[in-house]
């Protein structure tokens, strides 16, 4: 959830008549946001200021938009993480994966899915060329800018 989603979650929060939401999610390391609502102000002591956890913008890109890479001293492509989340070579556990080491794939080909807060994001090629090396396992947690493959551009 980046910091606009959050905003909006507390806007509608505000706008609605509920008393109490709660959100929690493994995304953000098991962080519970707990918002109620008080039915009748109550004088209370000014609190002590606690610590806050920045609030980390890491939207998903959108489906069209390739993955971020780098260039490499040995003149390969890495293909980077657009997100925190879940690898996976195929859309599904029985299917064929996506790519395999040694394939010619084309700019905009899907490379793998990153599962991120229950949302599926195909991460496309954004250079043409052949898969030299994956460099995550399938079903394994990936981070942000981490590398996935390995490309040697045409």
């Amino acid at each position: 959830m980046n910091e606009d989603k959050l905003r909006k979650l507390l806007e509608l929060f505000r706008d609605s008549d509920l008393e109490e939401i709660e959100v929690q999610h493994s995304f953000w390391h098991g962080t519970r946001i707990r918002l109620t609502r008080s039915r009748a102000p109550s004088p209370v002591a000014p609190a002590a200021s606690m610590p806050v956890a920045p609030i980390v913008s890491t939207a998903p890109p959108e489906p069209a938009a390739p993955a971020p890479t780098e260039k490499t001293d040995d003149g390969l492509h890495e293909v980077l993480s657009p997100m925190v989340g879940t690898f996976y070579r195929a859309a599904s556990p029985e299917a064929d994966p996506f790519v395999r080491e040694g394939d010619r794939i084309e700019s905009g080909q899907t490379l793998c899915i990153i599962e991120a807060m229950k949302i599926m994001n195909e991460i496309p090629a954004d250079v043409q060329g052949e898969v030299v090396e994956i460099l995550v396992g399938d079903a394994q947690p990936v981070e942000y800018n981490q590398a996935l493959f390995k490309i040697r551009p045409d």
